[in-house]
């Protein structure tokens, strides 16, 4: 590909918008002020310019400005939550509860904080998915059945973009006396959110074309949710998050919350507009293509697919210029098959053979039609160049 990228990661970043980094940048040399130095004006002015994104950041989910605490982004706040309600359990007891519940889906920051709960003694519980990457509300109520501390599930996968059915599962959780936590960096900006029985929500701000280095963690205040903090300093945030806030990040961040809130549902049609084409394009070449995951509860904007015959890997080598996504993790220089397509049941194979394809604001009809192009053409001439290989 010689023209310019196309940019199809949005799950993994999204670009800065415009209107964010103009609203960010007076913050970075003009009005610089710590915003706990309210003793002076300039501190004031700044303080002030937190409180106002703070209330962006809390109406984008519904909830209430100071259920609100800055973290540097998604993976802190999902650690802060699990690990903070955990200790906080632990140090000032809980009745014995000590079974922390996720699934099998979640990103890596999240089954990572569960299972390290175990050296602190707790029972991490890990829950399948079936073959569209959905938990069965069955399965989460006979874990539920064993005294449980904290569930923790995502709203939105970020490989396969399936949503969960996030009011059903805290219902449950909230009638089993446990504590409920999402992590929604996925979700903000591409579905309607509500803590609404919700515990604990995650944010992240480069998720909807906010800065990165910026996110936040929702924790309920009626009833009170406490967290044992992660981090021990000056006392910012409610005593959960230490430090001197970010403020340009942090204005960023509820400017680009603001504006998430508007066009949500005309983006969301125009969005699975494009994704429906490409499909359409790619399966019409490649009839062995395979979807992964539901398509009927599934974020507009995504779409993860097993190629013919052909590893993801390689097709993003050939094309240099097509911006896209294998789904993998990196483990040690190495790429390791995606958990989460090995969870919902493909074998090694066929997760090396998937794609997650992520589209967003910037991506055009042109965008897509050249993408599709270019993939069944990489396809073809992969697949054959493997035929032709001596044995």
């Amino acid at each position: 590909m010689t023209e310019d990228p196309i940019y199809l990661d949005f799950h993994a970043t999204t670009p800065c918008d415009a209107r964010v980094l103009a609203a960010m940048l007076p913050w970075f040399a003009e009005a610089y002020g710590n915003a706990h130095s309210v003793e002076h004006a300039m501190g004031r002015v700044a303080a002030a310019a937190v409180a106002e994104a703070r209330e962006a950041v809390a109406a984008l989910i519904g909830a209430e400005p100071r259920e609100i605490v800055f973290t540097s982004g998604a993976t802190e706040a999902n650690n802060l939550a699990i690990l903070g309600a955990a200790r906080h359990a632990a140090r000032y007891g809980d009745g014995g509860r000590r079974r922390v519940v996720s699934v099998a889906t979640e990103h890596e920051c999240v089954l990572g904080a569960v299972r390290a709960l175990a050296d602190e003694g707790f029972e991490p519980v890990i829950l399948p998915v079936d073959q569209d990457g959905l938990l069965d509300p069955a399965a989460l109520r006979a874990a539920l059945r064993v005294p449980t501390l904290l569930v923790s599930v995502m709203s939105v996968n970020n490989e396969t973009g399936v949503v969960q059915d996030i009011e059903a599962l805290a219902a449950l959780t909230r009638e089993a006396g446990a504590l409920f936590h999402t992590d929604a960096a996925q979700a903000a900006g591409r579905i309607a959110l509500s803590v609404a029985g919700i515990d604990l929500l995650s944010l992240s701000g480069h998720k909807i074309y906010g800065p990165k280095g910026i996110g936040a963690l929702y924790v309920r205040r009626r009833p009170r949710v406490r967290l044992a903090p992660l981090l021990h300093g000056g006392g910012q945030e409610r005593g959960l998050r230490p430090g001197t806030l970010p403020v340009p990040l942090i204005v960023g961040f509820g400017e680009a919350c603001r504006l998430a809130a508007t066009g949500l549902a005309a983006e969301a049609t125009r969005l699975a507009g494009l994704r429906d084409a490409l499909l359409v394009a790619l399966r019409a070449a490649m009839p062995a293509l395979r979807v992964n995951g539901s398509m009927t509860r599934r974020v507009a904007g995504n779409l993860n697919v097993t190629l013919p015959g052909v590893e993801a890997a390689a097709l993003m080598r050939a094309l240099p210029g097509l911006c896209l996504s294998s789904g993998s993790a990196c483990s040690s220089a190495e790429l390791a098959p995606s958990h989460v397509l090995r969870a919902m049941g493909l074998s090694e194979d066929e997760a090396r053979r998937s794609l997650r394809v992520g589209l967003g604001r910037t991506t055009s009809q042109r965008d897509i039609a050249r993408a599709a192009t270019a993939i069944i053409d990489t396809v073809a001439t992969l697949a054959g160049a493997t035929t032709a290989a001596p044995a």
